[in-house]
């Protein structure tokens, strides 16, 4: 299947503003483009793109004074099959583990594992273990959180999280990978595009989502603790160790976000003429 996915953002700044942008495709995924995602700027701008150091694609600009409108509308070629579920995958020992992964296992900005250690000993140290242990995990954050917009707050931890039992999609994949790494399972934070295909009406007003990746026997799988149920047509944009590796935009200066749109929908393709 195809998916036609997009975005609207339009920063206000007093004065010209550098800025990092995380808004790309991530790399893996750029084969699959149909239509590129290219980066529109209203008034035109230089924009200078560079990878980092988890193969995310991010841009830099500086941001003139005023209003700046910033756009892609792109095509990708989707599988459009559900998130792949491996019951069998294992989980791999500490002194087994890939290098690249150990980075996965430490605490982090917003996922505090020295705060949530003890808890998740006691309640995810059965015999279970591999992809079982981590479906646990998310199972109790789905359950754990009370969902809403209104309950959005950009610096709430994952021990926060599992205090106030309240947060959107970033919070529950922050809890999921906090009690993960404490489980000695390489957990990493993703965020992306994700639309309601395959979902029944009516649908919610779209938004950027977050969910994570676990490393299990020798890759990474996706697990979505906010959904916490196999979806059609997740599109990466960055993955980090947490939210602070993945910001959409970071400012190095005052700038107002005042239009935020993103939209994520199948491309029906025409029925042919007979």
């Amino acid at each position: 299947m195809k998916i036609r996915f997009g975005y609207e953002l339009v920063f206000d700044c007093p004065k010209p503003t550098p800025m990092i942008l995380s808004l790309h495709v991530h790399s893996s995924r750029v084969k699959d483009l149909v239509v590129p995602d290219l980066m529109v700027a209203d008034p035109p701008i230089p924009i200078d793109d560079y990878y980092d150091i988890y193969g995310n694609h991010c841009s830099r600009i500086i941001a003139p004074k005023g209003p700046l409108h910033l756009s892609t509308d792109a095509v990708i070629e989707d599988t459009g099959l559900s998130t792949p579920v491996n019951h069998e995958a294992q989980q791999i020992a500490v002194e087994k583990l890939p290098d690249k992964t150990l980075l996965f296992l430490l605490g982090s900005r917003y996922c505090e594992t020295d705060s949530l250690v003890d808890f998740a000993w006691q309640r995810f140290s059965n015999n279970v273990t591999g992809w079982s242990r981590v479906q646990a995990i998310c199972d109790y954050v789905h359950q754990h959180i009370e969902f809403g917009y209104h309950h959005a707050r950009n610096t709430r931890t994952a021990w926060e999280v599992f205090q106030e039992k309240k947060g959107v999609c970033r919070d529950y994949a922050h809890l999921a990978i906090a009690l993960c790494r404490c489980m000695n399972i390489p957990a990493r934070y993703c965020t992306g595009y994700l639309g309601d295909m395959g979902l029944p009406p009516p649908y919610e007003e779209m938004d950027f989502a977050a969910w994570i990746e676990v490393y299990l026997d020798d890759r990474w799988y996706l697990f979505d603790p906010r959904n916490n149920a196999p979806r059609i047509g997740h599109i990466l944009i960055a993955c980090g160790r947490d939210a602070a590796d993945v910001a959409i935009s970071t400012a190095f200066g005052s700038n107002t976000l005042t239009r935020f749109k993103v939209h994520t929908d199948e491309v029906r393709e025409a029925a042919p003429v007979r």
